[in-house]
């Protein structure tokens, strides 16, 4: 890798941020927590889920550690402090946000930091295999594990699949949610 390579991951992570910063800045607490159908996740879910995955991968790819530990958790006032990656729908369906404002300072903590630690990456170090194949079973049918084939996942694949390409997926779902809850989208 080169740092062609760092640059454009770094702005790409800088403008799916800005658009997360975005969205929750047009969104209120009650359309953050509303259920809209008995099976529908609350738009609370995939923020949450998004930040704290995004905080536990950057320190997995060798970043800092994470900041979303339970006590800085506890002002958000979550009805669930955790991503729910291993948790059913049914369950996740109780995500709530507390305290808005403590949320989006957390995560404006949490986006600084991955914004940070990607632009100090060394080229060469992007190329690090991270988790080697074969997989782990939490890994083996997940899309890193595709991508990282037989290779290997290196630190590349990693920032783009858990926390790059993971906040686009759940940036949709958000945009889609909005317009359940009166919002309209917000890119093209």
């Amino acid at each position: 890798m080169d740092d062609a390579y760092r640059d454009s991951l770094s702005r790409r992570l800088s403008a799916v941020h800005h658009l997360y910063r975005e969205a929750c800045a047009t969104m209120n607490l009650a359309q953050v927590n509303a259920v809209t159908a008995p099976t529908t996740l609350p738009i609370a879910f995939s923020l949450v889920h998004q930040l704290l995955i995004e905080d536990a991968s950057r320190a997995l790819c060798g970043g800092p550690a994470p900041l979303c530990e339970p006590t800085a958790l506890e002002p958000l006032g979550l009805e669930i402090p955790d991503h729910g990656k291993e948790r059913p729908v049914a369950e996740m369906i109780a995500q709530r946000i507390g305290d808005y404002d403590a949320f989006r300072t957390l995560q404006a903590r949490v986006f600084a930091a991955t914004e940070a630690y990607v632009a100090t990456v060394a080229s060469a170090a992007f190329d690090e295999v991270l988790v080697a194949a074969p997989y782990p079973e939490r890994l083996a049918h997940t899309f890193s594990a595709l991508v990282g084939a037989e290779r290997g996942i290196t630190r590349s694949d990693a920032l783009e699949c858990w926390v790059y390409q993971h906040a686009l997926r759940h940036l949709g779902e958000i945009e889609h949610a909005r317009s359940l809850v009166g919002l309209e989208g917000m890119t093209s």
